[in-house]
C-alpha cells in the first residue's frame, strides 16, 4: 500500500475540511491538498522515475506537507534534511542519496545552490496560487497536472532518513512503505486517538519527528499547522493552542520546558486547546516532567525510536504518567504494538529482569538497511533484529529504562551531535594538535557540547586571555563547517588528552573534568 493512501482516503470522507494551516490562516482543505499533492506527483514522474529521490531542505512550511505527499503519490523516495544543517552537510546527503531533484526554501537555497552538483533539478520550495485552490499557475512543477497514483510494493523505498555515524559519515535508514504504516498504525493504537476535530501543531522540524507524525494525524483528518515563524517559539505556539481545536504536537524534551517556563513566567496557564504533547528524541528528567504535568496536567505520552525503527520502539502512553512514581516515570514505557523489543548480552542471549544489556528489536517498522552501506547494514541488523546500540534494561511488567548508550552520541536540545563530525572539524584547523568531544548534561538542552583541545605550542594560549582567544577562533572555525547546533558550547584548551596505553582517549575521565 502506497502512504499516499492516508491522504487520500482522508480527502474522500473530509474534503471540503481544513488540512493545512498557516498559523490561524486554512491554506487547504483535505481535497485541496490532495490535487496540489498530485500536480507536484505528476511534474516529477514528467521528468523522474519512480524510485528516484528527491530532497527537502526546507524550515517548516505549509508546501512541505503537500511536497511529501506528491514524492509518495510519484512512488519516488522522499529524503528530507534537517534544516539546521550547514549547506555542506546537506550537499553531502544529497550527493549520498543520489538525489534527482532538490526542493530547498528561499533562505536556504543562496548557501545551497553553489555547493550543487549540475545533475541535480533545484526548485524553490513553495505553495503556487492553484495549491491554494484559488486558481491556476504555470511552471514545470506547480502547472503539472495529473490524477493517478502509482502502485509501490510495500517493501519499495518511500524515505532515507538521514542521521549521521559515529564514524562521521552519513547513513541512510530505508524507510520503506510498509515501515511508514506499521509506524502510522502503532501510534493510532498505542499513543494518541486523532479526529477531524483535532489539530496538529508543528513547531518540531518536518524533516524528523514532526513530518512522521503527519500519517497518523492526517489519517484521522486532523488538521495540519504550522506555525507563520516556521520554527518553535512559545508564545507563538501556546496562541495558536487557542485558536484551533484540539491541539497536540510532537516536541523534544526541552521544548516541553520552554513552554512550560514561559508559562510560569508570565502567569498564562495552559491554554484550553492543547490536548496532547507527545516528547521524545532525548532524556526527559523525572523532576523536570513532574513539574510539566503539574502545569499542563495529564496530556503527556513518551516514545522511545530511532530513525531506523522510525518512533516506534517503545512508548510509555498517557495514563502510565498519571500517578506513576518515579522508576515509571524514569522509564521509556513498553513496547509498542507489533514492535519486540528485548535486552541481550553481546551473544544476543536474553538477560533477567534489571539486568543492563544491548536493546534490540524487531517488526514490521524496522527499517530495510543503510542506504548503500553494506558493512554498516550487517552491523546492525543481525538474525532479523535491529540492535539498537542502546543500553537498557527491562523490569518484570516489560517497561524498559534506556541506562546508557553504547555509542558516544549527545543528543543536545533534541538534536543529535556525533563527537567525531565536531572532532574531525576542530583538527582541521590549524592551532589544533588533538580534540576529544563529549556531551556534558545541562538542564535546558539535555546535554551541551563540550570540546578538550590540545593546542600548538605557537597559538599563544598561555593565559587565560590566549585562551580565550583560540576559543574564540575555533568557533568562528566550526561555524564555517558544521551545523551551529553541533559547535561546542564549551572549549577546554589543555595540554594533554587522557589516554590508556593502547592511545585511546579515555572520554570518561574527561567526563568528570568536564562536571
Amino acid at each position: 500500500m502506497n502512504v499516499f493512501t492516508v491522504l487520500a482516503q482522508t480527502a474522500r470522507r473530509h474534503p471540503a475540511l481544513p488540512a493545512v494551516c498557516e498559523g490561524e490562516r486554512t491554506l487547504q482543505s483535505w481535497r485541496e491538498l490532495e490535487l496540489a499533492a498530485l500536480r507536484v506527483a505528476a511534474g516529477l514522474r514528467s521528468v523522474h522515475a519512480p524510485g528516484d529521490r528527491i530532497a527537502i531542505f526546507s524550515e517548516n512550511q505549509p508546501a512541505y506537507i503537500q511536497t511529501l505527499f506528491g514524492i509518495w503519490a510519484a512512488a519516488m523516495v522522499a529524503v528530507p534534511i534537517n534544516c539546521k544543517l550547514h549547506p555542506r552537510e546537506a550537499q553531502a546527503i544529497i550527493e549520498d542519496a543520489g538525489a534527482a531533484t532538490l526542493f530547498v526554501s528561499k533562505a536556504l537555497a543562496p548557501g545551497l545552490r553553489p555547493l550543487l552538483a549540475a545533475g541535480c533539478r533545484v526548485h524553490e520550495l513553495g505553495m503556487a496560487e492553484a495549491d491554494r485552490g484559488v486558481g491556476d499557475s504555470s511552471g514545470e512543477i506547480a502547472g503539472a497536472r495529473g490524477r493517478d497514483v502509482a502502485d509501490v510494493d510495500p517493501d519499495d523505498l518511500a524515505w532515507l532518513f538521514f542521521t549521521s555515524g559515529t564514524t562521521g559519515r552519513s547513513k541512510g535508514a530505508m524507510l520503506t512503505h510498509r515501515n511508514l504504516m506499521a509506524m502510522t498504525i502503532a501510534h493510532l493504537a498505542d499513543i494518541e486517538s486523532f479526529d477531524e476535530h483535532c489539530s496538529q501543531l508543528h513547531g518540531a522540524p518536518l524533516s524528523h519527528g514532526s513530518g512522521i507524525y503527519l500519517l497518523p494525524s492526517a489519517a484521522r483528518g486532523a488538521r495540519q499547522v504550522i506555525p507563520a515563524s516556521g520554527g518553535f517559539d512559545p508564545p507563538e505556539f501556546l496562541a495558536l493552542c487557542d485558536h484551533h481545536p484540539g491541539c497536540g504536537a510532537f516536541l523534544a524534551p526541552t521544548m516541553v520546558q520552554r513552554l512550560r517556563l514561559h508559562i510560569e513566567a508570565t502567569g498564562s496557564g495552559r491554554p484550553a486547546g492543547l490536548r496532547s504533547i507527545v516528547y521524545g528524541g532525548g532524556p526527559m528528567y523525572v523532576e523536570d516532567l513532574r513539574r510539566s504535568l503539574a502545569v499542563f496536567g495529564p496530556i503527556f505520552a513518551q516514545i522511545y525510536g530511532q530513525g531506523e525503527s522510525p518512533m516506534t520502539i517503545t512508548g510509555l502512553p498517557r495514563a502510565a504518567h498519571v500517578d506513576a512514581d518515579s522508576a515509571r516515570l524514569g522509564s521509556v514505557g513498553y513496547a509498542r504494538s507489533g514492535v519486540e523489543v528485548r535486552v541481550v548480552d553481546g551473544d544476543g542471549n536474553d538477560l533477567a529482569a534489571g539486568a543492563i544489556g544491548e536493546v534490540i528489536v524487531r517488526g514490521d517498522v524496522v527499517m530495510q538497511g543503510y542506504w548503500r552501506n553494506v558493512e554498516a547494514t550487517a552491523a546492525a541488523l543481525k538474525g532479523g533484529w535491529l540492535w539498537t546500540g542502546d543500553l537498557g534494561s527491562l523490569d518484570e511488567q516489560g517497561y524498559l529504562t534506556l541506562r546508557d548508550r553504547s555509542k558516544d552520541l549527545i543528543i543536545s536540545g533534541g538534536s543529535n551531535v556525533y563527537p567525531r563530525e565536531v572532532e574531525e572539524a576542530l583538527l582541521t584547523h590549524s592551532d589544533v594538535v588533538e580534540a576529544s568531544v563529549i556531551g556534558r548534561p545541562d538542564h535546558d538542552w539535555g546535554e551541551v557540547v563540550v570540546a578538550f583541545v590540545v593546542p600548538r605550542a605557537e597559538a599563544a594560549c598561555t593565559d587565560d586571555a590566549g585562551r580565550r582567544a583560540l576559543a574564540a577562533r575555533l568557533d568562528a572555525h566550526c561555524i564555517e563547517r558544521i551545523a551551529r547546533f553541533k559547535r561546542p558550547k564549551q572549549y577546554r584548551i589543555v595540554a594533554a588528552l587522557p589516554k590508556n596505553s593502547y592511545g585511546k582517549v579515555l572520554k570518561r575521565e574527561l567526563r568528570t573534568l568536564a562536571d
